[in-house]
């Protein structure tokens, strides 16, 4: 998933299904930054951190638009997990902290 073009196939796919939120492993993006796509989806990711990093490891979530709007906050926790916060409705209130973890583990 490092090149942009796989992010744009990859919101597709999500529309497609009518997906809110995705995890995803292995993007091989370095950084910890968000990215809002041309067609409205937000990449929240976590890669290494260091300068000249390599291309290994990475987490993200990728949001639709209706997710977006109940996103409270994320943060990263290095390039195998990325953790997310969002408002979910439960018995006709929104309770106020619900996380989310993407995270990515190789087996041996």
């Amino acid at each position: 998933m490092w090149d942009t073009g796989r992010a744009f196939q990859i919101a597709a796919k999500m529309r497609r299904y009518n997906l809110e939120l995705l995890g995803i492993s292995e993007t091989h993006w370095t950084q910890v930054e968000q990215q809002r796509l041309t067609s409205g989806e937000l990449l929240l990711y976590s890669g290494h951190e260091e300068e000249n990093a390599p291309h290994t490891q990475g987490v993200a979530f990728m949001l639709s638009k209706q997710a977006q709007s109940a996103l409270i906050g994320w943060e990263s926790h290095g390039p195998r997990i990325v953790k997310a916060s969002f408002k979910t409705k439960k018995g006709g209130h929104y309770d106020e902290y619900h996380p989310m973890l993407c995270a990515y583990q190789r087996l041996q």
